[in-house]
């Protein structure tokens, strides 16, 4: 089944129904696959020629500089004792109060 105007492109070809639905149906959604890369098998076979050549395999970049990962780890790591030895006791427990409300207290819609 043809449409009749609203299936005529610049050409004034018409398309048939079905076309036109499934090229509107999925042009928002975003083009990205929720499986993993695969690693490229170029660079996999020269770290194996490499390796059996008796010469150490080529370091792979993550794209991270590792002075910054190293100093927000650091960071992390004393980040929440650091915070509750500033806190009084009471802003710990108004934060403890906050956080039980947000948890276990009633929305609205119930």
């Amino acid at each position: 089944m043809l449409i009749g105007g609203a299936g005529i492109a610049a050409t004034g070809h018409a398309y048939p129904i079905a076309f036109l639905s499934v090229c509107a149906h999925n042009a928002d959604m975003p083009n990205r696959s929720r499986k993993p890369k695969l690693p490229d098998p170029n660079t996999t076979a020269f770290g194996i020629v490499q390796s059996l050549a008796g010469e150490s395999p080529p370091k792979i970049a993550d794209g991270k500089d590792p002075a910054a990962v190293a100093l927000g780890r650091k960071g992390g790591l004393k980040g929440g004792k650091a915070r509750a030895a500033k806190l009084t006791s009471q802003e710990r427990s108004e934060a403890a109060k906050r956080a039980a409300v947000a948890r276990w207290g009633r929305r609205d819609d119930e």
